[in-house]
């Protein structure tokens, strides 16, 4: 079946049905952006005076950014058979340089950012014909969690009937890329946070399953300007042959009843919102208390000119000058109380997120100890490992996503600079499955090479690099490395669990075998 515009109607009514389910969702991401730009007084009551914008929430988040930072992601393909090693050092070789070609450490830190703000990030892995000069090639994107939308009521995406994900296009970019498509239906795009422009419009791209097969159709109003089933190339394979949607999805927490999380500013908020009411209490008490103020009455006679300007010496007055003429209105400074209770709210802050004094290197209570704080860095920072880990799951299935990948459109050779000067052309054919074969009558066709895959942080913490340089240098001084302790430091390391283990006992072992010859 051909895509027409009656589908398109039918997946336009569902794509209506869908941001209808999400419509609370996505007004939590907007007020969520608005407390991380420190614009949250508008959401709050009408309010007068002063309005302070304490940034302990916002504190809290760039410290969890950096931990991500400072454990940037590396993969490692291992193989599941003998026959794919070779194909696994390949693409141990190719992934990093399809990443940095991509500029994934950005796309990184912004992940991390919608992960902590909104408490979900995606990335979206998608192939992109037009690339590396018409040959085609990966391309990873930042998905903004506002403009994707799927089956309500679903925890896995791969569950949902039907993908759309709507981005913003220039027009004049439009008509290039479609000449002979009908764009006057496209009548501008209203942003995420509620303003129109008119010199760019809505694509809406599609990604439906069908027979077992991933599907995608790209349309601006009814006007079509692509569909896989409409392509002779793609009607009976799809448009992946992983069969995927190309969006991979990292919750921060869980929720149970969306593939969607919520983040650390849902947490935070609302303590956030009294401190800084408690602010405006403590503010406008300490601005009144440090100007005199005074009762006038109508009838006083009293000449106010004179009266507030400090330097004048007389002050003129007509009539009887009662006592009861000018009173001062005194104002009563707040009791400690009050900033007892400013500093629970804090603290209190604090704890929710995890974000207590020694993580960021701050210590109390006398601890001043180096071991003592470093300690207690490592307890603290028990939070961002798990963290870390989901992240890490979702980064795994991104390579998975890149291998599919290049396993489907690397079919023509291309030149990957690995380092320095050492160049690898590589295409897919290692990672196909060899032709079919006959032995003793029998016809039998391979497999295609299947890989697992590890993920480690790249560049741990200064801590972690300073406590691995301590304990390379404990193993030196205990004569680990020496070839007549060999075997005794093998036994010891059999017991050990450190990063890096497999790499010594390989050393010591080689100590082991040139001792003997």
């Amino acid at each position: 079946m051909k895509i027409g515009k009656s589908e398109i109607r039918s997946a336009l009514k569902k794509l209506q049905s869908f941001k209808g389910a999400k419509g609370e969702t996505d007004l939590v991401f907007k007020e969520n952006e608005k407390w991380w730009r420190m614009r949250h007084w508008e959401l709050l009551p009408e309010t007068h005076g002063v309005k302070p914008t304490s940034a302990w929430l916002f504190n809290s988040i760039i410290n969890k950014h950096a931990d991500a930072m400072d454990n940037f992601p590396f993969c490692t393909v291992l193989p599941q058979s003998s026959d794919d090693k070779k194909a696994a050092e390949v693409l141990n070789k190719v992934i990093p340089v399809i990443l940095e070609k991509c500029d994934y450490q950005k796309i990184y830190s912004l992940l991390w950012w919608d992960k902590l703000k909104l408490g979900v990030s995606a990335v979206g892995v998608f192939w992109n014909p037009d690339a590396s000069e018409g040959i085609g090639d990966i391309s990873l994107q930042r998905i903004n969690p506002l403009n994707l939308y799927f089956e309500p009521g679903i925890l896995d995406l791969e569950e949902s009937s039907d993908v759309f994900y709507i981005e913003s296009v220039n027009n004049e970019l439009l008509k290039k890329l479609y000449p002979d498509a009908d764009l006057s239906a496209a009548k501008g795009f209203i942003r995420p946070d509620g303003a129109f422009s008119d010199n760019r419009s809505a694509v809406i791209n599609w990604y439906y399953k069908k027979n077992g097969r991933l599907h995608y159709c790209r349309f601006v109003g009814e006007e079509l300007l692509f569909s896989s089933e409409n392509e002779k190339q793609y009607k009976d394979t799809g448009w992946y042959s992983h069969g995927r949607y190309p969006f991979i999805l990292d919750p921060l927490f869980p929720r149970d009843d969306s593939p969607y999380g919520f983040g650390y500013i849902d947490t935070m908020k609302d303590t956030q919102m009294y401190i800084d009411i408690l602010n405006k209490c403590i503010l406008e008490n300490a601005m009144l208390s440090s100007k005199k103020r005074f009762f006038l009455r109508d009838d006083g006679s009293i000449n106010e000119g004179e009266f507030l300007d400090f330097s004048n010496a007389i002050i003129h007055s007509s009539g009887n000058l009662g006592e009861d003429s000018i009173r001062e209105l005194s104002t009563n400074p707040l009791a400690g109380i009050h900033m007892s209770v400013l500093q629970h709210k804090i603290d209190e802050l604090k704890e929710t997120s995890g974000n207590r004094d020694f993580s960021q290197g701050s210590t109390a209570q006398g601890v001043t100890a180096a071991s003592a704080i470093a300690a207690l860095q490592e307890a603290g920072s028990k939070l961002s490992r798990d963290m870390l880990k989901n992240s890490y799951r979702s980064y795994k299935a991104m390579c998975y996503l890149i291998i599919e990948l290049v396993r489907q459109f690397y079919i023509a050779p291309r030149v990957f600079r690995i380092s320095g000067e050492e160049f690898l052309s590589f295409d897919n054919a290692m990672l196909k499955a060899p032709n079919a074969a006959e032995e003793f009558g029998i016809e039998y066709s391979s497999r295609e090479p299947i890989f697992d895959i590890t993920v480690a942080a790249e560049k741990g913490s200064p801590y972690s690099t300073a406590a691995n340089n301590e304990l390379a240098k404990e193993f030196f001084s205990l004569g680990f490395f020496n070839p007549e302790r060999a075997s005794e430091a093998l036994g010891a390391i059999e017991m050990m669990q450190f990063e890096g283990k497999e790499q010594m006992k390989k050393r010591i072992e080689e100590n082991i075998a040139s001792r003997v010859n």
